[in-house]
């Protein structure tokens, strides 16, 4: 992810030609087009597991999660980590909420912003801060627990008292269910200026002296009192449902009012047919469900007609501010997202002129003269995963111009790569199991957290992996033997970071990386970060998913095809409108976007323009680690013209000063000039 020192310039002018002189009618070979996907065919393949460890690094996942879940995977790069690492005790974004969970209490944040021209991020400040008056269980020691978790929802239980909160993903209300005759406390860090409930003692408004108004509701009538800084009850046993009136405007408090009584327990995602996504919620109470959607799923939700099983009310103007764009009120059960199709091919989609044929076959001679497996210095997970990735891309560009005499070189060099690496005879690192939590670790990772860029700890796998499984898609699709003889390998290290299952009969998790609400991926792994989980390059995600699907391609297999591709897609979807910054676009405020075309790295709850191994003024490395590895695709996530060339030209200044990613600059010169 930090680097790509060993990628030679004339190869990445090689492949920036690919995407930057496009021809009508071209003269090369047509590309592989996929067949029709089915998303609800699933080809079964012998389970491989690689030789299991006992890792020294990784953390207790009983600390958090209930005793019924630990037989399964676990999740490793999902929207609530930071509840079950540590303490525990570290804030997560829950549109539209940040929620803390410390001490035996939940506090809920409606957060504030801070902008300015490298970063925006949001503060957690506790506005509200739920319990129960007194531990009914005074024996635990744990402050709280995962009982249940699903795409769209976690539920966490305090075992101390008798709470349980639903914490749904773009829920406009904090929902708690409260058993056993339990008094509540509620208190605030700013002071409580006026209090009062309806006739029937099942809402209260609460006014603080920070501006805001809060609503609570119950399912029953509940006697509270307050004092300048707490609001306290008797017992009571029932639901209570916390919501910031946005703005205080009375017109928000009748939508509130009038969907209180309907409750999000869980929320799923159902991959229902290709580049379709389904929401199903399951709901409790009565009446309808609102939810609030991100402006992607806005996007994608108008694309949905009367075909799809989805029955939905957009509410355009009950809005909550958000850092990922104003989320928008939607009334229905369940949601229908449709993206655009996303067709995965081996070459390029728009051709290449054929007068740029013999310059690229004598760059392609001195590239593969130079691929010699006994060269590669590096044991790393990712440095060596992106050599067998370009030589993989070499063999596919040859393909394309009908350079087949190097074929044979490069399918030589990527057997003598790849093979060690998946029946465990490469010498100094190799992929092994993980049981704890339910997945594949590096050799090294097992006793270093901090070697191979955290894959031991499950970072970066979808970086890591889909390098590997574009080696082995081309592999397999030009030494078909070798491709049946690995393939039960290659789906292993497929499945790590794009199974299905929902953990029942499964040795991964579900979607390692991939956020179903957020339709993108995340890295982190099992490390504590107070903004959350994060990703830098969307492209090397793209690249993962795009990679499977290639992967699909080689083997016949038309479900991996349309799950690949499907994901890539989303991916593709959410990069253009999260991390490509667009001028005159109100989604990031004025400060930040004046300064930025693209985001560096992407958090929960922050916007960064600094990298991982880069400051914010070194511009050209935010479009380089936006954009590798070229390939194809790439033709799709900068398809806007405009921006490109805009982004482009910001870079070039870059160039005329020096000391900037060189490696870089050709394919910038070449977006800039003829996207």
């Amino acid at each position: 992810m930090f680097q790509i020192c060993h990628q030679k310039l004339i190869h990445l002018q090689i492949l920036a030609l690919m995407v930057a002189n496009p021809i009508k009618n071209p003269q090369s070979p047509p590309p592989t087009m996929s067949p029709t996907p089915t998303m609800s065919h699933k080809q079964s393949h012998t389970a491989f597991l690689f030789p299991e460890t006992q890792s020294t690094v990784l953390p207790d996942p009983s600390n958090f999660f209930s005793q019924n879940l630990l037989s399964n995977p676990l999740p490793t790069n999902s929207f609530f980590q930071n509840f079950v690492l540590k303490n525990g005790d570290q804030p997560e974004y829950i549109h539209p909420y940040l929620v803390k969970s410390s001490l035996s209490s939940v506090s809920v944040s409606y957060p504030s912003r801070f902008i300015n021209s490298a970063f925006i991020y949001q503060s957690f400040v506790a506005d509200l801060t739920i319990s129960a008056l007194e531990k009914t269980d005074p024996d635990s020691h744990r402050s709280h627990i995962i009982s249940a978790y699903n795409d769209l929802s976690v539920t966490l239980e305090i075992p101390s008292s008798n709470l349980r909160f639903f914490l749904v993903r773009g829920s406009p209300f904090l929902t708690a269910a409260v058993t056993g005759h339990t008094a509540i406390s509620i208190t605030t860090i700013h002071a409580i200026l006026s209090f009062s409930s309806n006739d029937s003692l099942t809402k209260y408004t609460i006014s603080l002296n920070n501006g805001q108004t809060w609503l609570i509701y119950t399912s029953s009538p509940i006697n509270l009192n307050h004092s300048l800084s707490e609001i306290t009850s008797c017992g009571f046993s029932g639901i209570i449902r916390i919501a910031i009136l946005p703005d205080s405007k009375p017109k928000y408090e009748a939508i509130l009012d009038r969907f209180s009584s309907c409750y999000p327990v869980s929320g799923d995602a159902v991959f229902t047919k290709p580049f379709s996504l389904a929401y199903k919620w399951e709901k409790k109470g009565w009446g309808d469900l609102l939810m609030l959607a991100h402006p992607l799923h806005l996007q994608l939700l108008s694309n949905s007609d009367d075909s799809d099983d989805s029955d939905i009310t957009v509410l355009e103007d009950f809005r909550y501010k958000s850092i990922d764009g104003e989320l928008v009120g939607v009334v229905g059960d369940s949601w229908v997202l449709k993206s655009d199709p996303v067709s995965v091919t081996w070459h390029s989609i728009r051709g290449i002129k054929e007068d740029s044929h013999a310059e690229i076959v004598s760059a392609l001679s001195k590239d593969v003269q130079s691929l010699n497996h006994s060269d590669i210095t590096t044991t790393s997970s990712y440095f060596y995963g992106k050599l067998v990735a370009r030589a993989a891309r070499l063999a596919l560009i040859a393909e394309e111009i009908s350079f087949l005499d190097v074929i044979p070189t490069i399918r030589k060099f990527l057997r003598e790569t790849i093979g060690p690496w998946l029946d465990g005879t490469f010498n100094g690192n190799g992929f092994l199991y993980d049981r704890k939590w339910g997945g594949i670790i590096s050799k090294q990772g097992a006793t270093d957290s901090g070697a191979d860029f955290g894959f031991g700890t499950y970072n970066d796998h979808h970086y890591h992996l889909g390098y590997f499984l574009y080696g082995i898609a081309v592999l397999a699709k030009i030494d078909p033997a070798w491709g049946r003889k690995y393939k039960h390998q290659a789906y292993s290290l497929m499945a790590d970071f794009m199974n299905l299952g929902r953990r029942s009969n499964s040795n991964y998790p579900r979607l390692r990386c991939f956020d179903l609400y957020k339709l993108h991926s995340w890295a982190g792994g099992l490390t504590e970060f107070g903004d959350g989980r994060n990703q830098e390059s969307t492209s090397e995600a793209i690249n993962a998913y795009y990679s499977a699907a290639l992967m699909g391609l080689a083997y016949g297999d038309t479900h991996l095809i349309a799950v690949g591709s499907m994901l890539a897609a989303l991916e593709i979807h959410a990069a253009q409108t999260w991390w490509q910054v667009k001028e005159g676009d109100n989604l990031y405020e004025e400060d930040f976007t004046r300064e930025n075309r693209l985001v560096g790295v992407l958090w929960a709850n922050k916007r960064d323009s600094g990298l991982w191994f880069a400051p914010a003024d070194w511009r050209e490395c935010r479009l380089g680690i936006q954009l590798l590895p070229l390939l194809p695709i790439s033709e799709i996530l900068f398809s806007d013209v405009g921006f490109a060339e805009g982004t482009c030209q910001m870079d070039i200044a870059c160039f005329a000063k020096g000391g900037c990613w060189r490696r870089v600059e050709g394919i910038c010169l070449c977006l800039g000039r003829n996207l």
